[in-house]
């Protein structure tokens, strides 16, 4: 088979993962690496990181995001790489009344995360690269709480004014809906079956979102070098469905 198909889209480029050992992160690694593409994944979980690099044939740094320092000196220590995707660390929905400081910060601190990571990836992003971000889409109910309201509402404007502060890099945001995820299994619980029924019956799609489908449209981004500046919603149409 020629290597210049599909399966080849990225090959002799290198994709850092940062959040690659579960969901999302996890299968947008697996992606590129099937499409040929040397990988580099962070999380901070030492020992499942460890499994998922020999299993990927990934390289690894074990380390949280929140540590700014350590932040700095992955970035500093890399070598020129071609893509950079910061996987996203689920919703947190909390009303006003719920809302302390620790809560606030901890919101606001995707949106800082996010500033400081495209800070880094500047120097070490070839011009011909892209930085990906992860949002969502269910803070556009009013409903979802004014923390997170603020946070989605930010990322796609924060998406557009890096893309050009970063060009020629290209930043895109991807928004997914319900993902069906481990971290989605932690937040729902015993009710994560009957949340998963509900969306097989309401969305047009007539499926759950799986960790595959964003991983699908990561790697496109990834490798249509026209599209920067842009949202991408994959939800399934949930949004068409839920108010």
């Amino acid at each position: 088979m020629s290597g210049s198909g599909p399966e080849q889209q990225l090959a002799g480029q290198t994709v850092v993962v940062l959040g690659g050992s579960s969901g999302i992160g996890l299968e947008t690694a697996r992606c590129a690496r099937e499409r040929g593409a040397a990988v580099i994944l962070t999380a901070r979980d030492p020992d499942r990181l460890h499994r998922i690099g020999l299993e990927l044939g990934a390289s690894i740094a074990a380390f949280d995001l929140s540590d700014a320092d350590r932040l700095i000196r992955f970035f500093a220590n890399l070598p020129m790489v071609d893509h950079v995707l910061v996987s996203g660390g689920g919703p947190h929905y909390h009303s006003f009344t719920e809302l302390d400081i620790g809560h606030i910060r901890h919101g606001v601190e995707r949106i800082v995360l996010s500033v400081h990571i495209a800070r880094l990836a500047k120097d070490a992003l070839q011009p011909t690269g892209s930085l990906l971000l992860i949002g969502g889409t269910g803070g556009r109910r009013p409903t979802a709480g004014p923390l997170i309201s603020a946070v989605t509402a930010a990322m796609p404007v924060l998406a557009r004014s890096l893309a050009l502060e970063l060009a020629p890099i290209r930043v895109n945001l991807i928004a997914p809906g319900f993902v069906d995820t481990p971290l989605s299994a932690a937040i729902l619980g015993d009710g994560l079956d009957a949340r998963r029924e509900q969306l097989r019956a309401t969305l047009p799609i007539r499926r759950v979102v799986g960790p595959e489908d964003v991983a699908a449209l990561a790697v496109h981004l990834m490798t249509n070098t026209a599209v920067t500046g842009a949202t991408f919603d994959i939800d399934g149409g949930q949004q068409l469905v839920e108010s």
